[in-house]
């Protein structure tokens, strides 16, 4: 769903050029050179906290006098395609992309193609395009394996189980990926009894799907597989207005900071935990190396790929976690994601205690 113009102009005018610092491959000065990231959305703050500070930590390791055109969509695929465009005009050598969704996406690697400029597909694997030059991410589709697979294990004990699966857009790269996975380990083994593509992955229009299912189910649902934590914060809300005691099994996944409080609380049962700081940083590599020329070494992918629907696209995947109570501090905890501190507020001191992580 789109934001409207005047989002669309704001986001226009936030597009920043930030310096960035670094070496270079050769001795002597290296003229500096621009590379554009651009990130979907603000639903969480995990774009402005976690990625862009860390991908351009990485640049300014490697070069004194790069420029990082930065750009956040705020969930509209018009701006993104514009600041694209403004990123391309400006000369960016290379850009690195999380889309908003696939055919924005596909029309930005097309006029990037058209100008030789590479484009590394971020987090979410671009689909249905040979000009894709590469993934630095996840593969969703083990993702979505991982959240069935939870989910099922948490539902063992009854027969026949009935959820709710609540899936992102339609037109999401990753959110058919996500869905295919989840299916391929609880079909045959669950009773789905409704399921939805949630609009712009919004929670509010996943509070909506939920609260519609559980007023047809007459309220009796067994666990709800969320494909993210936004859609899961929008399915608990809508359960929790209807009353239920306890709540269903929900899964979720990002591992954003509130998901990871109401798994302390024992409202969502798990999330699923990508490591940012190895997907920025390879990312930020891999930007450098093709923006300056510098042959991709063979240890950058191992030899991996991941098809896209056009070509089989050499990628740097990241492993995910599954997060629950019992490993959050093995996981999210352990990798500095979260501190005690920001996990355990006033609101989940006692929760924080009874999980052994107060």
């Amino acid at each position: 769903m789109k934001l409207g113009t005047q989002a669309a102009i704001v986001a226009l005018v936030g597009l920043a050029l930030i310096a960035c610092s670094t070496g270079a491959p050769n001795a002597g000065v290296v003229l500096g050179k621009k590379v554009a990231f651009l990130v979907p959305d603000s639903r969480s703050d995990r774009f402005e906290t976690k990625d862009r500070p860390l991908f351009q930590a990485k640049l300014r390791g490697m070069c004194s006098n790069c420029e990082v055109i930065y750009g956040n969509a705020n969930q509209d695929d018009t701006t993104q395609v514009k600041q694209a465009d403004s990123a391309l005009a400006g000369g960016a050598g290379a850009i690195v992309l999380d889309p908003v969704n696939g055919p924005a996406a596909t029309a930005i690697v097309a006029k990037a193609a058209k100008l030789h400029v590479p484009v590394i597909a971020y987090d979410r694997l671009i689909m249905n395009t040979a000009n894709l030059n590469y993934f630095v991410g996840f593969d969703n589709e083990a993702v979505g394996v991982i959240q069935g697979t939870s989910l099922l294990k948490q539902l063992s004990a009854k027969s026949n189980p009935t959820i709710v699966m609540i899936n992102g857009d339609a037109d999401d790269p990753a959110a058919g990926l996500l869905k295919k996975g989840a299916h391929s380990v609880l079909d045959g083994k669950v009773k789905v009894a409704y399921e939805y593509d949630a609009v712009s992955s919004s929670p509010y229009v996943a509070r909506q799907d939920m609260t519609d299912a559980l007023a047809a189910l007459s309220n009796q649902v067994d666990g709800v597989y969320a494909a993210d934590d936004s859609l899961a914060s929008g399915a608990i809300l809508a359960i929790k207005e209807a009353k239920i005691n306890p709540l269903p099994v929900v899964t979720g996944g990002d591992a954003q900071l509130e998901a990871v409080q109401r798994i302390v609380a024992g409202e969502q049962y798990m999330t699923v935990y990508k490591a940012i700081k190895q997907e920025a940083e390879a990312a930020a590599q891999l930007a450098y190396d093709l923006t300056y020329g510098v042959a991709v070494p063979a240890a950058t992918t191992g030899g991996k790929t991941l098809n896209n629907g056009a070509k089989e696209v050499p990628s740097v995947v990241v492993k995910p976690l599954e997060v629950t109570k019992k490993t959050l501090v093995s996981t999210v905890l352990a990798d500095g994601l979260w501190k005690r501190s920001e996990i355990c507020t006033a609101n989940y001191a006692t929760a924080c205690r009874e999980a052994g992580i107060g």
